[in-house]
């Protein structure tokens, strides 16, 4: 076979570690040729691409980003370049292609799959927001990158007797701050699932001081907002992909708790660190397990198809029902961050 690959979206840790994969797979075990497409779907649909062989993936199992370059692509376009992509892909002799992404790579995968293209996906966002899957590689990195700094924060925090509402990623799903927030023993947790009340929030965290604590860490997802009514909150509109700008909900909260709680309140944001450097040795084996599966799957002939992890075990689910919509933070599961805050 002749398979393709790219990476699209947001860079993830882990993106390097199923490159590798696939190719190890691919060439070791069946003979086949790799290419990788550079800059994501732009790659496809203007075929600018590089040979992938053993040597090409050496020593990047441990690294961060990714060798193949990522970018976003309007949905216009991609719509308009489905028979473009096609003539590439017949061109090239390609029998198979494995693009690596989150929601909108999979959207646009499941868009040139049903134009006809030999699509396997592999899911990947550090939100941890594909519903298909448990767990996308990158998340155990962004949680662990969070829960240290959260840990970092405390003593500072504490020094200074602030209060500190620390920004994590998150758009449309709070996951990352669920799990850091309850690994790193946070006073509250802010998600998007969940508008805040900050009549509320304001109490939680001022109970701390009236208890004698000298300190409280406020950990909010990026994508977090007020209940309506409850403060007045500054909005950024969309970009021109479509997703909403964010104008800093960690500065606005800080701004108002300071206001309401006479304590001092400082906004940390962690932003692209969060998903830089090395993968945990949790992502690289789930990476690595991804690639493999999506070989496997494209020599079976199992096109529109995604690999997800299933308790323990690499399954194949449809791409269609892959992004139908998102896995966000159930209340059952806030309800247990709040019994241990």
């Amino acid at each position: 076979m002749r398979i393709g690959v790219l990476t699209s979206g947001g860079d993830c840790p882990g993106l390097n570690a199923v490159i590798r994969s696939v190719v190890h797979r691919a060439v070791v075990d069946h003979g086949d040729e790799v290419i990788g497409f550079h800059d994501g779907w732009k790659g496809l649909l203007e075929a600018d691409y590089r040979k992938l062989d053993l040597d090409a993936v050496n020593g990047i199992l441990a690294r961060g980003g990714t060798i193949l370059g990522s970018s976003r692509v309007q949905p216009a376009h991609l719509v308009g370049g489905v028979e473009r992509a096609k003539g590439h892909v017949a061109d090239l002799g390609l029998d198979a292609i494995i693009p690596i992404g989150g929601e909108g790579t999979l959207k646009a995968a499941n868009l040139l799959s049903q134009g006809g293209l030999p699509i396997v996906g592999v899911p990947k966002t550090i939100d941890n927001d594909i519903s298909s899957t448990d767990v996308t590689f990158g998340f155990d990195t962004a949680v662990t990158v969070a829960t240290e700094a959260l840990d970092r924060l405390k003593t500072t925090a504490e020094s200074h007797q602030r209060v500190l509402v620390v920004e994590v990623m998150g758009r449309h799903t709070g996951w990352i701050a669920l799990h850091s927030g309850m690994a790193a023993g946070a006073h509250a947790i802010v998600v998007p699932e969940r508008p805040f009340d900050m009549d509320e929030l304001t109490a939680r965290v001022g109970e701390r001081f009236e208890a004698g604590k000298r300190f409280a860490i406020v950990v909010v997802a990026e994508g977090a907002k007020p209940r309506e009514g409850t403060m007045e909150f500054r909005s950024g509109g969309k970009d021109e992909y479509g997703h909403e700008r964010f104008t800093g909900v960690a500065n606005q909260l800080s701004v108002e708790l300071e206001r309401r709680l006479g304590k001092e309140a400082r906004p940390v944001i962690l932003g692209h660190v969060q998903r830089g450097g090395t993968p945990t040795a949790y992502d690289r084996v789930l990476a690595t397990r991804f690639g493999w599966h999506a070989v496997e799957a494209a020599h079976r002939g199992e096109f529109g198809m995604l690999t997800a992890l299933r308790g323990t075990e690499i399954t194949m689910v449809p791409l269609a029902r892959a992004v139908e919509s998102l896995k966000t933070v159930p209340a059952d599961r806030y309800a247990e961050a709040e019994c241990v805050l």
